[in-house]
């Protein structure tokens, strides 16, 4: 077919080689496309006889070996020869397209390119406008006459072994929209002069080892939409002209640097106000609070994770109506975080790190901001548990202290018998409490007898962000407990996941079942569901889901400085009576309600757990243990033992404490 002109049969599954002598056939053709396909083999010198030919795509195929000299194509406009797998034995190719005259389109990506890049580079046409060499080995530095190639809208030569500067002289290319070095090995400055490149759209200089500051000058590119200047070693502060115009929509990285100063109020406030699609500050130096002006309507992702920043958290944040991401983690940022928005999706915001950071939410695993009483709405039982008990007592104790008091010196022994008096009013008292509460057991709705939601494996993998370390609240050899949250319900969970590779995760798991099946107690944890099923090796997998409790265990609060804790958490007097009025109502339900009896064995302020309302729920039933009629004698009890070391150290004073 000596007169086709056109032949097109790219993205296809064509395999084999290209015929050696194509060349010689089909000498008019004008196009020849055979892109993204399975071709091997070599680049047949044969095309080099196409005379007419201006369009020759050969990429993403398997061509290896050299590019054979092309520079008889005269009237070549495009060669897109990326995503193969060419060799640079000698770079004669780059030479002879010289010749192109009309080139406007040169793409060499993705290839095993190697050696230093040579000058002649900067010889290629004038014509030019897109050139292409990243993602192969090639190194040595830029040529200062880069500038030759006057007619360049993108130059992309990222995921290289490029060292040097980059020449002052980029500056010149005034047409340049897309300006990608990435991921190599530059050092120096970044050029004042790349700034002149006003019509400039996208600038990519991450991963190098450039010093410095940032400079101003870049606030000249009027269109610069995406900015990346990420894993350098540049430092000083943001420069305030950088947001005199441009809009950065599409992205803005000043990540992994020394960068200094406050975070820029302008940013967003200047253009469009629109803001980045992402914006990336994170492990820097930046201190200061985070502004509050921000304008970043279209944005999704905020990482300003790891610098000193401090203050509170905006508002603005909970406000921003396409945000999907926000991590604020390990600064010094401290107070009550927002509760709208992002902030009601607990997965959707990382905090971690910030030790004085407080919510007034259940949504997130933060501790109630002191001052706001989920403790006012917190429980009309307590509050008149609390004034019943010293309705009861104070008389009494004060009637018989003054007694003491008046008759002490004389009568010793009266005194005596008074104080066994009081005991017995006090022993009265705890009576009717535990008599009150056991009363309030039968009017708490039974949510458990709801219809168990279906969890899976995979829901419970996509809650837990496929178990990452983040979510991890706490880990014994039996099991590992997670926060989460599945897409069906909006409330946080934990998670209980048993280590069944060692045998006591298993018994550990159904004694638990056997455990939360026979009992129904306020103040006793009760799941939300139960998944057992296979994982993806199809290994046996069960875990238990309970209702996420905010306040954490009793120890986290009576050892809050073991625990990171923030300072002035503390239980007050009146928090200390509820909690020891809710175990003991838990203790006297297991021990002398239920049939048989049940024994914790691994009782600690661990597996005493607080609500949002900080009613006290025992947990952790693992170590338990039903009584038979025969272990009613001591000698026999020797058998009802718990975990090792279950008797905290803590545990006699903590418990005093209360």
């Amino acid at each position: 077919m000596t007169s086709l002109r056109y032949f097109r049969i790219g993205t296809n599954a064509l395999v084999g080689q290209i015929p050696s002598h194509i060349g010689y056939s089909l000498l008019n053709l004008h196009s020849l496309i055979l892109g993204s396909n399975r071709l091997e083999g070599l680049i047949p010198a044969s095309l080099a006889n196409m005379f007419n030919l201006q369009i020759l795509d050969l990429s993403n195929n398997s061509l290896h070996g050299s590019v054979p000299s092309l520079g008889s194509l005269t009237n070549l406009r495009q060669l897109d020869l990326g995503r193969n797998l060419l060799e640079a034995h000698d770079w004669s190719f780059l030479t002879s397209l010289a010749s192109c005259t009309q080139l406007t389109k040169l793409s060499l990506e993705g290839n095993a390119l190697n050696g230093s890049l040579p000058i002649a580079v900067v010889n290629l046409s004038p014509t030019l406008e897109d050139l292409s060499l990243a993602s192969n080995q090639i190194s040595g530095s830029i040529p200062v006459e880069i500038n030759n190639l006057v007619n360049l809208t993108s130059l992309r030569m990222e995921s290289n072994f490029l060292s040097g500067n980059i020449p002052s002289t980029i500056g010149k290319l005034q047409y340049l929209y897309i300006l990608s070095l990435s991921n190599n090995k530059l050092s120096g400055l970044i050029p004042p002069s790349v700034g002149d490149i006003t019509q400039q759209g996208k600038l990519y200089l991450s991963d190098n080892k450039l010093t410095g500051n940032i400079p101003g000058s870049l606030g000249q590119c009027k269109g610069l939409l995406e900015l990346n200047l990420s894993r350098n070693n540049l430092n000083g502060s943001i420069p305030v002209k950088l947001f005199a115009n441009p809009p950065f929509s599409l992205g803005l990285d000043f990540s992994h640097n020394n960068l200094t100063g406050e975070l820029p109020s302008e940013l967003g406030t200047h253009g469009v106000g629109d803001g980045p699609t992402s914006l990336h500050m994170e492990v820097n130096k930046f201190h200061g609070q985070i502004p509050a002006r921000w304008q970043l309507a279209s944005t999704l992702q905020i990482n300003l994770s790891h610098n000193d920043l401090s203050g509170a958290v905006p508002e603005l944040f909970g406000y921003l109506p396409k945000l999907e991401q926000l991590d604020l983690s390990y600064n010094n940022l401290e107070g009550a975080i927002p509760t709208s928005g992002i902030f009601e999706n607990s997965t959707a915001v990382v905090l971690d790190g910030n030790k004085g950071l407080c919510s007034n939410s259940s949504r997130l695993a933060l501790p109630i901001c002191p001052g706001i009483s989920s403790s006012a709405t917190k429980t009309k039982h307590h509050m008149s548990l609390l004034a019943t008990s010293l309705l009861i007592v104070l008389p009494p104790l004060t009637i018989a202290s003054l007694i003491l008091l008046w008759f002490l010196p004389a009568l010793w022994k009266r005194a005596v018998f008074l104080f066994f008096q009081l005991a017995v009013v006090s022993k009265k008292m705890f009576h009717f409490v535990t008599h009150h509460k056991r009363r309030e057991v039968h009017t708490v709705p039974r949510n458990d007898e709801k219809k168990l939601k279906r969890v899976s494996y995979q829901d419970i993998l996509k809650a837990t962000n496929w178990f990452s370390s983040l979510h991890t609240i706490s880990s014994t050899s039996t099991g590992s407990v997670y926060v989460g949250r599945f897409k069906f319900d909006r409330r946080l969970v934990a998670i209980k996941v048993f280590n069944l590779s060692e045998p006591t995760g298993s018994d550990s798991y159904f004694i638990e079942c056997e455990v939360l099946r026979n009992t129904r107690h306020r103040n006793i944890m009760c799941p939300v569901t139960v998944c057992s099923t296979l994982d993806s090796q199809n290994h046996e997998f069960k875990a238990l889901i309970f209702k996420f409790m905010v306040n954490g265990s009793l120890d986290r609060w009576l050892h809050s400085e073991q625990h990171n804790g923030i300072p002035g958490r503390v239980l007050n007097f009146g928090q200390r009576i509820c909690i020891a009025a809710d175990v003991a109502s838990a203790l006297d339900y297991v021990h002398n309600q239920l049939t048989p009896p049940l024994i914790h064995c691994d009782l600690k302020p661990e597996n005493i757990l607080l609500d949002d309302d900080m009613t006290a729920r025992l947990s952790d039933f693992g170590s338990a243990k039903f009584l038979s009629l025969d272990m009613f004698i001591p000698e026999s009890l020797d058998d009802v033992g718990g975990t090792v070391g279950y008797m905290a150290p803590s545990t006699g004073w903590a418990t005093r404490s209360l």
